[in-house]
């Protein structure tokens, strides 16, 4: 699809100065162009003296960026992942040699490293090792001037890099090394590539430093820049011609980086990047099974002569109890899938890192069957987690990511590629293996998400919203999914939703949580029935009003009053939960006396079905909702502001006491 973007001429007192730094950047490099003489540019580059300087240049510079890269690598993680006291200076430290003069940093390593330095008496008697004037101090002052390049394109990728997928990959069963060597370092490699052709580039340029801290001894210090500095006084032709040499190399590398000073990460790229033939793979999966009927299958999500489900039939039950900003004890069977609800900032995700050992914020004493795993580090814990987004890695294949927390946890590579198809081709994708998460469509990545953590071989499930981002059609069908292979999941599952369809449909409990705190923990059709927060009542659809129980009914905070037909004992407080189906609009008064009744107007109407709901707001009660079929609206002629009456018989009210 072509992008139309709309031409604006730029002031001139903006376009003027512009144009005059843009001649100012291009004059001196158009001056070594002009004052070249091509015809003698072999002869002066081929000179003993240039290819000498030439290659002790090319050593340096690789030693260089080899030792920025050891040093540089760990240093921009620790800046870019942990907090620590310090951490201004130390980036301060890591920029310091970018501003500060050449020569003032040749002076300082010689300070530091020099044979009266501070170091440099101590490495000449213990190891022998003198750094001055000696092609190892050329490589030291080289480092110093180029590793923060490294340091801060390197920092900066992994700054933008989401810790969803390192975190991932620790629930899997990965050590926090494998973690960085297997996900975090390939989805960071264009700002390390960037970072490392940078720091090449500028080592292969250094001056200052080398000729103050190392000298400018022919053939062991004396590099290409160097060179250029002698040429100037005897030959300053020969002088042009290796200045245009560093000038092309230099170009070359800024050519060949297009800019891209601190890298993108492979997660970053946007979600159109995912391929046209994914679409069409979903769109396919929907016209070869219409809605409402069973795959091939026959409803299990198993394909036909798949073998069984490879788990070993361990049980695990699972006991916490949490600390810090959740306060809530946890008990459940083996088996037992419980939905996390409550509105947001209720501790839902905080409650799930607590179980990976992933947060500060809260603390779990965690036991999984026999096993008091509290101490663990969470890649011991084997505890599987499926953020919202399914965080697959995007430069593994389907395959791949599915084998990773089994390949994490030693098992031979041909037996956990074997265990991962099977797995794959239980969630019905096992046809897109080969694929990368980029070529999958929404429906299918989350699939293989749940397929990876599934085979992880886990005893604590944790999936977090895992259906959010799916259209309906396909939330749906991988909601069949997970409920078929949850039934026979011998661990415990919590799932976040904010879906009371998930809600009722995949679990055993429904664990509602306000502030941290477990509000109620009860199955769906009690959760349904009774809820006890508005929160949760209005996530079913229903009206909650909350007040205060009266004689006949309940004191609302507005002032109003509810009657109903079974009250509560006077003075608790208590949440009124009216169906919207049980909610009478009409355009004038009802006649009879019914008791609940308010005058109002029409907020807002929307379509839920083959039914609309109508939200109508009142100066005597809170907001209500009611439920009427399109027949009724059109009859009663219902529009956004309309006046009306609405009513609701004291029977069909239901009062929860909190």
């Amino acid at each position: 699809m072509s992008r139309h973007r709309t031409r604006t001429r730029p002031p001139l007192t903006l376009a003027l100065p512009a144009l005059l730094a843009v001649a100012f950047l291009l004059l001196p490099l158009a001056g070594i162009l002009g004052r070249t003489e091509w015809g003698e540019v072999g002869t002066h580059l081929t000179s003993p003296g240039v290819v000498e300087a030439l290659r002790l240049s090319l050593f340096v510079s690789l030693w260089a960026l080899g030792l920025s890269l050891l040093l540089g690598v760990p240093l921009a993680w620790l800046l870019a992942r942990v907090p620590f006291k310090g951490k201004a200076f130390v980036r301060s430290l890591v920029l310091l040699p970018m501003v500060l003069p050449p020569t003032v940093g040749g002076v300082a390593l010689l300070l530091g490293f020099g044979r009266r330095g501070l170091l440099g008496p101590w490495l000449e008697g213990t190891f022998g090792i003198t750094l001055p004037f000696h092609t190892s101090g050329a490589v030291v002052a080289a480092t110093f001037v180029a590793m923060p390049f490294l340091v801060i394109s390197l920092e900066g990728a992994l700054g933008g890099l989401k810790q969803s997928y390192e975190e991932t990959a620790a629930s899997l069963g990965a050590s926090p090394v494998r973690v960085f060597f297997t996900v975090t370092l390939p989805m960071v490699a264009p700002g390390l590539i960037a970072g490392a052709a940078l720091t090449w580039a500028r080592a292969l340029g250094e001056f200052g430093a080398t000729i103050t801290f190392a000298g400018n001894l022919p053939g062991t210090t004396q590099t290409l820049p160097l060179q250029v500095y002698l040429l100037l006084q005897d030959e300053p032709e020969a002088a042009t011609s290796v200045s245009l040499l560093l000038l092309v190399i230099a170009m070359a590398v800024l050519i060949a980086l297009r800019g891209r000073w601190t890298g993108t990460p492979a997660a970053a790229r946007p979600a159109e990047a995912r391929a046209t033939a994914a679409v069409a793979d979903e769109a396919a999966e929907t016209e070869r099974t219409p809605a409402g009927a069973l795959p091939a299958d026959g409803g299990t999500g198993v394909p036909a002569g798949a073998a069984a489900d490879p788990h070993d039939g361990g049980r695990w039950p699972l006991h916490a109890d949490v600390t810090g900003f959740n306060e809530l004890t946890l008990d459940a069977e083996p088996g037992t899938t419980i939905a996390v609800v409550g509105e947001n900032g209720a501790g839902k995700t905080t409650l799930l890192r607590a179980l990976l050992g992933l947060t500060p914020r809260a603390h779990a004493q965690l036991r999984l069957g026999d096993t008091d795993v509290t101490a663990l580090p969470p890649h011991q814990r084997q505890v599987a987690w499926v953020p919202q987004d399914g965080a697959l890695f995007p430069h593994l294949s389907a395959l791949a990511n599915t084998a990773y927390g089994l390949r994490a946890r030693r098992v031979p590579r041909a037996e956990a590629r074997r265990e991962a198809r099977l797995w794959l081709e239980r969630l019905g994708v096992g046809h897109l293996a080969a694929r990368k998460p980029a070529q999958l469509s929404g429906g299918q990545a989350q699939r293989v998400a749940l397929a990876r953590a599934l085979a992880a071989r886990p005893r604590l499930l944790l999936l977090d919203e895992p259906l959010a981002a799916l259209d309906q059609t396909t939330r749906a069908r991988v909601r069949h999914t997970l409920r078929t292979h949850l039934a026979g999941f011998g661990g415990v599952c919590l799932i976040v939703t904010h879906d009371p369809v998930e809600a009722v449909s995949l679990a055993d409990r429904v664990l509602v949580l306000a502030d941290g705190r477990t509000l109620q923990d009860a199955p769906p059709t009690e959760v349904t029935r009774h809820p006890r927060s508005p929160w949760v009542a209005r996530m079913l659809g229903r009206n909650a009003w909350p007040g205060t129980a009266s004689a006949d009914g309940l004191v609302l905070p507005t002032g109003g009053r509810l009657v109903v037909a079974e009250a509560l004992p006077e003075g608790s407080q208590a949440l009124a939960i009216i169906g919207p189906e049980a909610v009478s609009v009409h355009r004038d008064r009802p006649a009879g006396s019914p008791r609940n009744v308010w005058e109002g107007s029409v907020r807002e109407i929307t379509a839920v079905g083959s039914r609309l709901r109508v939200l109508v707001a009142s100066a005597q009660a809170p907001d209500l909702v009611a439920e009427i079929t399109p027949e009724a609206a059109a009859e009663l002629g219902l529009v956004d502001g309309s006046k009306v009456w609405t009513s609701v018989k004291a029977t069909e009210v239901t009062l929860v006491e909190l």
